[in-house]
């Protein structure tokens, strides 16, 4: 059986760099497993072929690791040259469909789930980067995307993290 994780509806890139995550003090990784990276995939309506699985898998790791690094240490160059490196895999290509504009992405289908989640970030980074946060509890390693109206969100959930750091601060309020 999964274990539940905290935050999911992220956008793509969100949501995979969210597939670690602490619990309590243990820190659980949703593709530790092929279960993990089947459910991850189906939730994200992503198909691979089985035989391609424990690929697709590590592919998601590695983009992972590069997500993660780009939005917390942004100047490193290491970060950066991984996900260029998997966006050259691929590329979208344009064209005029029944119904309009369309757009697909050629990329190798062991490459294709970690390649859209790493296009997707570019696009976040295009669109909002002032909005993709980390949570502001230090021992939580989620990530999201502040909608919030003023764009003040904090924590990935204020029942959780926000409680949490709520009551750490009244204890020290009322231990001095």
């Amino acid at each position: 059986m999964l274990p539940a994780r905290p935050l999911t509806g992220e956008p793509l890139a969100l949501d995979l760099i969210n597939t670690v995550w602490v619990e309590g003090r243990m820190q659980l990784d949703l593709l530790d497993s092929d279960e993990g990276a089947r459910a991850w995939l189906k939730e994200h309506a992503l198909s691979c072929d089985e035989a391609l699985l424990t690929a697709v898998r590590d592919h998601l790791i590695f983009v992972r690791t590069a997500l993660r690094g780009v939005l917390e240490a942004p100047h490193e160059p290491e970060h950066r040259d991984a996900l260029n490196g998997v966006l050259a895999r691929g590329h979208v290509r344009h064209f005029l469909g029944e119904h309009g504009p369309e757009e697909d992405f050629e990329v190798d289908p062991a490459w294709r789930p970690a390649w859209l989640a790493a296009n997707d970030l570019l696009t976040l980074l295009r669109t909002s980067p002032q909005r993709l946060k980390k949570c502001a509890n230090p021992q939580c390693v989620l990530h999201f995307l502040d909608t919030s109206p003023k764009n003040a969100r904090r924590w990935h959930d204020m029942r959780t993290c926000g409680n949490r750091a709520k009551a750490l601060r009244h204890y020290h309020r009322a231990r001095d």
